[in-house]
């Protein structure tokens, strides 16, 4: 529809890797998400660096992941001081990002349309 979910990064190694991408709208259309992941928990790439970027709505909410909830393995949030949060892009922060991602979750707010 109207809302959209961009990721782009750079990264090393991993063979194989399987990732998924996962959008959505919220019944009363008042927010959008938008999760990257890899199911099987973490990811062995090197990330040099990621963006993920929401077209159609102002985000609200964002957490990254070093590691993805897997079995009885929970998920492992980046430092705050890891990534960045704009009005419409989660971001590497340079020279403070280690490198591992396996989840990028986002939730944004969509602009009402008023009577």
């Amino acid at each position: 529809g109207d809302y959209g979910c961009t990721f782009t990064y750079s990264a090393q190694g991993g063979t194989n890797e399987q990732w998924q991408m996962n959008v959505g709208v919220s019944e009363d259309n008042g927010l959008f998400s938008c999760s990257i992941w890899r199911p099987q928990g973490k990811s062995y790439l090197f990330f040099t660096q990621f963006k993920a970027e929401v077209k159609g709505a102002k985000i609200e909410y964002a957490m990254a992941y070093s590691q993805a909830a897997v079995g009885a393995q929970s998920d492992v949030p980046l430092k705050q001081e890891e990534f960045e949060i704009a009005e419409t892009t989660v971001s590497h922060r340079e020279g403070k990002f280690r490198f591992e991602l396996s989840k990028l979750v986002i939730v944004a707010k969509t602009p009402r349309d008023e009577l």
